[in-house]
């Protein structure tokens, strides 16, 4: 099985490829249907050798199998996991598929982004149905064929079989399928459990030799003729803006052919402020930039710093919450009556991505057209942000999605889509924009930093009466940064009588996103780290303590199911062999975490010898319901979300002082290969429809 990257050629009578699809989808009348090809149009676009049955598949007369991959791939593996599904219900080996990534269409293909753990539960069950669908067409051409009943007609990888002993391939068959009418898709018969032979499989990443061999293949690789290439220099402080710069200056230095002052519309994440240098090579406009002299005017983020922020958020912990996320019970009464109070505060710093392959990307504009080479996870809304700033229609300009060499969120926001698409309309000339490492760590979206002041009330048998939490997050405009809210439905929320969730605002100014299970990989680590200082606390076992929890619901818990998080405890407590005594200096600790939809808990043996703690082993365990489409990648996925979890919690923090004050991974550390501990997964298989996997950064 091989990635096919370039261009499906189409043999067409004046038909676009993308004129095509978009054809298919309106003749269609909807989604579902729109895939398959009207007949008219069916045999305008077929060639001799290749049949495209519809937006997806494409078999060849030597019975080859191309499927496209509709999500962008940011290293989770949805390039390889989605086309595995299509390819199952279509019935053929593995093998024979070549997988190649749609083009960025959402009228055919529907969402066409990779974040929240959406792509595989949005587009599993679709995906079968397309494949199943597809298999459908090519029994009811073998039995045309023939002549015989469907019903005497099976497929097998790749052909159908007739009981008489009779067969044909997928390729001979797919010019009389491909001009069938359209399958219901709703009523097509899918595979029983114990006939899909591709999902479930341990499966290599479609673009593994690729990787390996240092093909071409990512966003930085991109080539085109007559390139150029740019930097991009933004102020040192959020938002500043630039009030001069030594532009004739760096105009005459070698390679250089353009230097632009670019005003920016005021929004870190549009068209943020700055000076782009555009030169014949990127070391000759990076040479250029270390002689760029260039004023700021002052933003809004100027004085802002970390030890501000403390002093701010002490002052506001000991305050009425601004605004109240929930109130359950009487939370004033529970701590008048309890037999014991407990109360922590918890701090989380700002954190980067650090996504090993820096931000880029590569335009070219010609004749009021925009072509975008673009490693992004959301190519649709860099589509309409680049279509915004520029003042040009959205269908003027093409998105080309590439391999992203890391994502994690980062590549959400389309920012470097859009000032390249403005550099390359300046300049007329094809242009790849390669930020550097310094660019990437000074002018992230941060996950945001928070403060919780915890207070917990308990009975005279260490129940937990109270429970009560003061998030003191940032926020502008009177409104949370972005990717700084909270749940109102937080463990243990529904779950204690009386429990209040409250926030307020400190003011500031700073570009913040989501990073990997946004939200949830902080406030895991502080609501499983309170209830488990209660429990050392009350003296009972921190498993014992959630598992109570967890039995006795008093409230709206929203769609959190308390039965599977029980099962997911008591399954990682048994692997890890939970209680059992463990070697001098060495302590286990559990927690667990409803994340996207996915229920996970871990346990972790560390131990601290001269203050310095070292991380033993790990057993995670999740339930995401009946499906795991690859094991190799959901494996992958949850071995890199803890180990990048780690790294968070050990040594990564973004200091702030008008701007970010780090340049590079010397200060943003992750873990050392000598550093990473065995971590064991295991997936329990339930009956509940398939989810994500919510990156599971259970911190404790």
């Amino acid at each position: 099985m091989t990635s096919q990257n370039s261009a499906i050629k189409l043999s067409t009578s004046g038909y676009s490829r993308r004129a095509f699809l978009k054809a298919s989808a309106i003749l269609g009348g909807g989604l579902f249907v729109g895939l398959y090809l009207p007949k008219g149009v069916a045999a305008a676009m077929n060639s001799t050798d290749s049949w495209m049955l519809n937006a997806y598949i494409r078999i060849g007369s030597d019975n080859s199998i191309r499927i496209m991959a509709v999500a962008p791939e940011i290293g989770q593996g949805i390039k390889t996991s989605l086309p595995m599904v299509i390819a199952d219900e279509l019935d053929v080996a593995w093998e024979q598929v070549q997988v190649e990534q749609a083009p960025v269409m959402p009228d055919v293909y529907g969402r066409q982004s990779a974040g929240g753990s959406r792509s595989t539960p949005i587009h599993f069950d679709e995906h079968r149905r397309i494949g199943a669908a597809t298999r459908q067409l090519l029994l009811l051409a073998a039995a045309a064929t023939w002549q015989v009943p469907v019903a005497e007609c099976h497929s097998q990888q790749g052909r159908i079989l007739h009981s008489s002993g009779r067969s044909l391939d997928y390729g001979e068959l797919a010019a009389a399928a491909a001009k069938l009418p359209v399958p219901d898709l709703a009523a097509v018969t899918l595979k029983t459990d114990a006939q899909l032979q591709i999902v479930g499989k341990f499966t290599a990443g479609v673009d593994n030799d690729a990787i390996v061999n240092g093909q071409p293949l990512f966003g930085i690789d991109v080539e085109l003729p007559g390139m150029l290439y740019a930097v991009y220099q933004k102020c040192p402080v959020f938002g500043g803006t630039v009030k001069h710069a030594n532009v004739a200056q760096l105009e005459k230095l070698p390679g250089v052919r353009k230097v632009l002052v670019v005003s920016g519309n005021g929004d870190f994440y549009g068209l943020d402020a700055g000076v782009a240098i555009v030169a014949e090579s990127w070391w000759q406009a990076q040479k250029a930039r270390k002689q760029l002299q260039v004023t700021w005017h002052d933003s809004k983020a100027t004085g802002q710093s970390n030890a501000g922020f403390d002093r701010v958020a002490s002052e506001l912990k000991s305050q009425t919450p601004a605004q109240i996320l929930r109130n359950d019970g009487d939370i004033s009464h529970s701590f008048a009556s309890a037999a014991k109070v407990l109360q922590a505060d918890y701090y989380y710093p700002f954190v980067a991505h650090g996504q090993l392959e820096p931000m880029n990307c590569s335009a070219q504009w010609q004749n009021g057209k925009l072509s975008l080479w673009a490693a992004t996870q959301n190519p649709v809304s860099g589509q309409k942000q680049v279509a915004q700033v520029l003042g040009i229609k959205e269908q003027d300009i093409t998105i080309h999605v590439m391999r992203s060499g890391g994502g994690f969120g980062r590549r959400l926001f389309n920012d470097v889509m859009v000032e390249v698409a403005w550099i390359a309309r300046e300049v007329g000339a094809p242009v790849k924009l390669l930020w550097s490492r310094e660019d990437d760590f000074q002018h992230d979206f941060y996950r945001p930093a928070g403060y919780h002041h915890f207070k917990l009330a308990l009975d005279a048998e260490n129940k937990l009466t109270g429970f009560q939490d003061h998030f003191i997050t940032f926020g502008e405009k009177g409104r949370p940064l972005l990717a700084a809210q909270m749940s109102s439905d937080i463990f243990p929320a529904g779950f204690v009588a009386n429990l209040q969730y409250g926030s307020s605002l400190i003011p500031a100014h700073i570009p913040t996103g989501w990073l990997r299970a946004p939200g949830s990989n902080a406030l895991a680590w502080v609501f499983q780290s309170m209830l488990d200082e209660a429990a050392h606390a009350t003296g009972q076992d921190p498993l014992a303590m959630q598992l109570a929890l967890l039995a006795q619901p008093v409230g709206d818990h929203g769609s959190f199911n308390p039965q599977r998080m029980t099962t997911v405890l008591q399954t990682v407590a048994e692997r890890s062999g939970w209680g059992r005594k463990v070697a001098n200096g060495h302590g286990l600790g559990i927690a667990c975490y409803y994340s996207h939809a996915g229920y996970f808990a871990e346990v972790v043996e560390v131990s601290v010898n001269q203050g310095k703690l070292q991380i033993h082993q790990i057993w995670a365990v999740g339930d995401v319901g009946q499906y795991i489409v690859n094991p190799s990648g959901a494996m992958h996925q949850v071995q890199g979300s803890i180990l990048d979890g780690l790294s968070q919690a050990l040594y990564q923090q973004v200091p702030i002082d008008g701007g970010a004050k780090l340049v590079n991974y010397h200060q943003h550390k992750m873990l050392t290969m000598a550093e990473v501990p065995e971590v064991n997964v295991e997936f329990l298989k339930t009956a509940y429809p398939t989810t994500g996997l919510g990156n599971p950064h259970c911190r404790q």
